[in-house]
């Protein structure tokens, strides 16, 4: 199964358009605008949402933004998409191709005017990476265990994915040794 990579890009409330997580700072996150590349910290009371941890409501479970995300680039073979300020039926009947499950109920318009006002910015910065679901996810659990991304890039090649402060340790101990 394919998907969009959203990984470290985020929605800010109050703030337009999306931002791309850069690093954690004291007081915040460091993050940076796609559209005009502005540094900012997000303070601890800013509602940031990973895109990759929302979902859209369907009939049966509910389904990440990422594989809507395809969806729509799937139906738009990589082209934008239709014109999110048109009326509000005709946005439904547009979501309703792209996702005929969606839960009409719980979806609102102004969910859907999201959705592809975020498609079509991912679009025009060419920021549209279609990836394979399973690798992406085994490249994230791998990074949540604490191997550095080259490492977990290269776990598939017969070696062992060391998580970082382990092989960090070791060649300082390594090191130590070869002094005495």
């Amino acid at each position: 199964m394919k998907t969009i990579n959203v990984k470290d890009l985020m929605a800010i409330s109050g703030k337009g358009g999306l931002f791309r997580y850069l690093a954690q700072a004291r007081n915040g996150i460091v993050v940076e605008s796609l559209t005009d590349k502005k540094r900012t910290v997000a303070p601890p009371t800013a509602r940031v949402s990973a895109l990759e941890d929302i979902s859209i409501f369907t009939e049966t479970e509910d389904m990440p933004l990422a594989d809507v995300l395809f969806r729509i680039h799937e139906k738009e073979t990589g082209g934008t998409t239709a014109d999110p300020k048109s009326g509000n039926d005709q946005l439904k009947a547009y979501f309703s191709e792209v996702l005929p499950e969606y839960d009409a109920e719980r979806v609102y318009v102004s969910d859907i005017k999201k959705v592809l006002t975020w498609y079509n910015l991912l679009h025009e910065l060419g920021l549209l990476e279609v990836v394979d679901k399973e690798q992406a996810e085994e490249d994230a659990g791998a990074l949540e265990n604490g191997t550095t991304e080259e490492e977990a890039g290269n776990a598939g090649d017969g070696e062992a994915a060391t998580p970082a402060k382990e092989k960090d340790t070791k060649e300082a101990k390594d090191t130590a040794k070869d002094e005495d």
